[in-house]
């Protein structure tokens, strides 16, 4: 099944701004930490002796006696990484027809929808995917070549069909900190089933590595993919069941029924948690049912992103 461009394309009338500066180069939509001289203003400084008084603010001059100089903004284009998960528990549910996607493929049609946004804006895209560890990265560019190679890389895992055995997201994070020198808008698709549900100690292991991406001015973007009726709701016959770990190939029997109650309250006291850190970190999380589609989703996206600035 490919990609449904026709549908990605919407987003690409879309306006996106930048939550927070972002280093370009090239003018475009968003504010750059640098300070140039273009139409937007910032702030005075004082004037130094000796420099050009060109940008000299006379009627300032005028109420003070006193020479400042104006500063700008620039505006200037957003790198955006994309990074999916290509780990088992992604390729989760099969596909059992045309308005059915399983984690994975939701994660690549709305990293389309979000590259032909970034091709309107002529922002620059890049892409990662991981399994049990990098297996692709590409630098953040904005030419139609690289925008058709993302795309063949999106087309070959839309269409493969089982993932890694492990998710190495927090070796990819850590990477991906280190490798991005210019600050980027980082958005992550994956049901976190390595790092946020399998106890403090990985959870906190991710955050380290997502800390370290704000460390270095990066904006990060989290998208918490997972099929509501079967693994939230655990929408099964009352009867027992065998469950399959899609990556560990672990097996454990339970009727769902009788698990149900608790385990909505485990996940919600869990979800919560992550919520709260979440903002203390200054991480946007978005939760996503595939079960929605990715243009339902998008839509909700990019309405929260707009009443932000």
């Amino acid at each position: 099944m490919p990609i449904d461009h026709f549908q990605a394309q919407r987003f690409g009338r879309l306006e996106f701004l930048a939550k927070q500066a972002v280093e370009g180069f090239i003018t475009g939509l968003h504010k750059s930490p640098y300070h140039g001289f273009s139409v937007e203003f910032a702030e005075h400084r004082a004037y130094n002796t000796g420099e050009s008084t060109r940008h000299i603010d006379w009627k300032l001059y005028g109420r003070t006696d006193k020479m400042f100089v104006k500063r700008y903004e620039e505006e200037t284009n957003l790198r955006c990484n994309i990074i999916i998960d290509r780990s088992g528990s992604m390729f989760y549910p099969k596909p059992s027809g045309p308005d059915t996607l399983s984690k994975i493929q939701f994660a690549i049609q709305s990293a389309a929808s979000l590259i032909y946004l970034m091709r309107k804006q002529r922002d620059a895209a890049g892409l990662t995917f991981f399994g049990d560890s990098l297996e692709l990265s590409t630098p953040a560019k904005s030419s139609s070549a690289h925008h058709a190679f993302l795309f063949h890389e999106l087309e070959k895992v839309y269409n493969s069909e089982e993932g890694a055995e492990h998710s190495a997201v927090v070796e990819t994070l850590h990477q991906m900190a280190e490798k991005a020198s210019k600050r980027s808008l980082v958005v992550i698709f994956s049901d976190f089933m390595d790092s946020l549900f399998r106890g403090e100690a990985e959870q906190n292991k991710l955050f380290d590595a997502l800390q370290h991406m704000r460390y270095n001015k990066h904006e990060v973007v989290l998208f918490h993919l997972f099929h509501k009726s079967t693994e939230v709701e655990l929408e099964f016959e009352n009867r027992p069941y065998t469950f399959v770990d899609l990556e560990t190939k672990e097996r454990i029997k339970v009727n769902p029924h009788e698990i149900q109650g608790q385990y909505n309250l485990e996940r919600k006291k869990k979800i919560n948690e992550i919520k709260l850190r979440c903002r203390q970190y200054g991480i946007d999380w978005n939760e996503c049912n595939t079960e929605d589609g990715v243009e339902k989703v998008l839509d909700r996206f990019l309405a929260k992103r707009k009443r932000m600035h």
